[in-house]
């Protein structure tokens, strides 16, 4: 009984060392995400305007959504698509 024991402890060392030494994010480390190339993300800590779609109502970002004709879209598609009334 006393050698399965130890054996059980020893496979959970093994499965933290493991884990310890495997690189690549962990939990707590991925949980700030990192923004795409290219995209216009506001710099960290900074609070963004969520605007309403005048397509579908949904809320996005300001920086993620498109506008034309004095009207802000969610979408390129709901751009092409037009404000509904």
């Amino acid at each position: 009984m006393r050698n399965i024991l130890l054996f059980v402890l020893f496979l959970l060392a093994v499965f933290y060392v493991r884990r310890a030494l495997q690189p690549g994010p962990r939990r707590e480390e991925g949980r700030d995400s990192v923004p795409e190339q290219g995209a216009s993300q506001p710099p960290a800590g900074e609070i963004e305007q969520m605007v309403a779609c005048a397509h579908c109502g949904v809320h996005v970002p300001e920086s993620e959504g498109v506008t034309s004709g004095g009207h802000f879209f969610c979408s390129e598609a709901h751009r092409r698509l037009g404000a509904r009334p």
